[in-house]
């Protein structure tokens, strides 16, 4: 069985030495217009760009000039500031009192073995550490610097990003934890650490993401009492309508007391987990509005897409595999290169959606993609595959004719099947008799694999305090934004922060643990071309706030990140 939790602690301290893609290695980027096609049930990317990459022969360019909609649906001061604010201090005192003895009684919390060793002390203080350790390589936009052997911080006029107010919290944090784990200390000699440049506002924000922080840890060592109280001055400062810093401590609050709450018999038990990869098959206006307004998506499908037609510009009959298919708007840009590129003599493009669930929504894709594909006089078919258990599916299942090229896209499925190892062996085992001439795989980057609760409530901060920034920077209507992070993060947290065993559903791995599991599948990654590099920096810079969106090779795959923070990886495979 293949440990992905071993791979990650492995690689968990690896520095990478990302090569920033600016203008896909400085090769330039050719293109002509096309016309815009109208089509019943798509709105198409109007004015597609195509050209042609005179470095690679047969491969093609494709850009979308204008993003519309692709589905046709209705629907405090500069000075020194004291983070230990009176709020705060009230609450440590409130904490110190259950780690006193008083009237011969003595909190439960300290009845626990003495030898039980906090959680923090070992891989995931390092953990920690190594996060923070970003906040002075990702840029310059701000220098720690010491000052009188006290840390401080030079701030230029920008603020802080969600993700950096989270890194200074954390820096703060180890400070107080490497120099003292009792509360008195604390009190007596808080963090030793102060900060110049931080606006009034941006201290606050640290000391709420600190305030998380050592909630965590005091969940973590089932000390509950102490991260109640914790957690209830969390409640107070923050909310699902503030800030980002606000609104991403205000969904990990709840997710710590969920956790409490299981672990203290309070909690009625197993509890629905929201399906988020079942409700991103429906085009929701919420689910538009994401995929229009945040780069991450079209980037990873224009860049994948690329790959794809560079693997098959000899062939006639393409047959591609999705497994997991969404609303399938990726492969009308891959219709639409492939007419261009091939000047319609392809006799044929057969998509095979596979699935588990809502054949009704992935029927609905298949009617859509037919009339484009009508639209614009490309032979097609489109059939499905439909399994109760990913464990029945079989190499059979696909009507495999010998002169199909075919093609494996994998887009979020394989990580859903983590937590069912038997299941996943299987799928992999079916794609290597299938033998793609290539597949493209996209998975979310970081890791929530590991047993320790406390390093998954690391990883997971980090990402969506990220994420949670994007989503605030990059989204105009504030009410698709709430329903992203109530329902598609807000419940993701909880299951990774609240659940273990069988319950605890969402397991992201990164890139390098997946570069491991490929191996035994005899797999080998594939250099992502200059092309789908270019594909990749056009697309994020059509969008508003695409100077955030961040592209980098990590080996011969591209990590999307959001300010220097990888959230998406994008690599492509081949069997040996």
């Amino acid at each position: 069985m293949f440990n992905f939790q071993e791979v990650q602690d492995c690689f968990s301290s690896k520095n990478r030495n990302p090569e920033i893609v600016e203008e896909a290695n400085g090769e330039p980027c050719y293109g002509t217009e096309d016309s815009e096609e109208s089509v019943s049930n798509f709105h198409q990317c109007s004015d597609t760009g195509f050209y042609k990459d005179n470095s690679s022969k047969g491969s093609l360019g494709f850009l979308p000039q204008q993003q519309e909609a692709f589905l046709d649906f209705g629907p405090f001061d500069d000075t020194r500031y004291n983070i230990l604010s009176p709020p705060l201090q009230t609450c440590l005192k409130e904490i110190e009192k259950f780690g006193e003895i008083k009237n011969g009684i003595q909190d439960h919390d300290q009845t626990k073995k003495t030898n039980q060793k906090d959680q923090l002390s070992s891989t995931s203080l390092k953990l920690l550490k190594r996060y923070v350790e970003g906040l002075k390589r990702l840029n310059s936009e701000r220098i720690i610097k010491p000052i009188n052997d006290t840390p401080s911080m030079e701030v230029p006029s920008q603020e802080l990003s969600t993700e950096k107010i989270v890194r200074v919290a954390g820096e703060r944090f180890i400070q107080t934890f490497t120099r003292t784990v009792d509360i008195v200390s604390m009190l007596d000699n808080p963090f030793d650490l102060s900060f110049s440049g931080l606006s009034v506002d941006e201290a606050k924000k640290v000391e709420l993401a600190e305030l998380l922080l050592l909630s965590a840890e005091k969940v973590g060592n089932q000390q509950y009492e102490r991260a109640s109280i914790l957690l209830n001055q969390c409640d107070r400062l923050s909310s699902s309508t503030g800030n980002a810093v606000e609104r991403v401590v205000h969904y990990f609050c709840k997710a710590l007391r969920e956790r409490i709450d299981r672990e203290t018999g309070k909690s009625l038990g197993k509890q629905h987990c929201f399906n988020i990869d079942e409700a991103i098959m429906a085009p929701s206006s919420t689910i538009l509005a994401s995929y229009q307004e945040v780069p991450f998506s079209q980037v990873a499908h224009f860049a994948g897409i690329q790959a794809i037609v560079e693997n098959v510009t000899d062939a006639k009959r393409i047959h591609v595999i999705d497994l997991g298919i969404r609303v399938g708007v990726q492969w009308t840009g891959l219709m639409q290169a492939l007419v261009s590129d091939f000047d319609c003599n392809l006799e044929l493009l057969k998509i095979t959606a596979v699935g588990t669930t809502s054949k009704h929504l992935i029927k609905d894709t298949g009617k859509r993609l037919t009339s484009f594909a009508e639209s614009i006089s490309l032979p097609f078919a489109f059939n499905i595959v439909m399994v109760s258990d990913m464990l029945d599916l079989t190499e059979d299942q696909f009507e495999l004719d010998s002169d199909q090229t075919v093609v494996v896209y994998c887009e979020y499925l394989l990580r859903s099947l983590i937590s069912l190892p038997d299941r996943l062996n299987s799928v992999m085992k079916v794609i290597r008799i299938l033998n793609p001439s290539i597949t493209v795989v996209t998975e979310p980057e970081y890791n929530s694999t590991s047993s320790s609760f406390v390093n998954r409530f690391i990883e997971a901060l980090f990402y969506f305090s990220a994420y949670f920034d994007c989503l605030e920077s990059c989204m105009k209507d504030n009410s698709n934004r709430m329903i992203l992070e109530s329902l598609h993060f807000g419940e993701g947290i909880k299951n990774i922060v609240a659940t273990e065993g069988k319950e605890r559903k969402i397991r992201n791995a990164k890139l390098d643990a997946w570069r491991a599991f490929f191996t035994r599948f005899g797999m080998l990654e594939t250099e992502l071309s200059t092309s789908s590099l270019c594909q990749a920096k056009l697309i994020a810079k059509k969008f508003a706030c695409g100077n955030a969106c961040t592209l980098s090779m990590d080996g011969k795959s591209l990590l999307i990140g959001w300010k220097g923070t990888p959230m998406h990886s994008l690599s492509a495979w081949k069997f040996i």
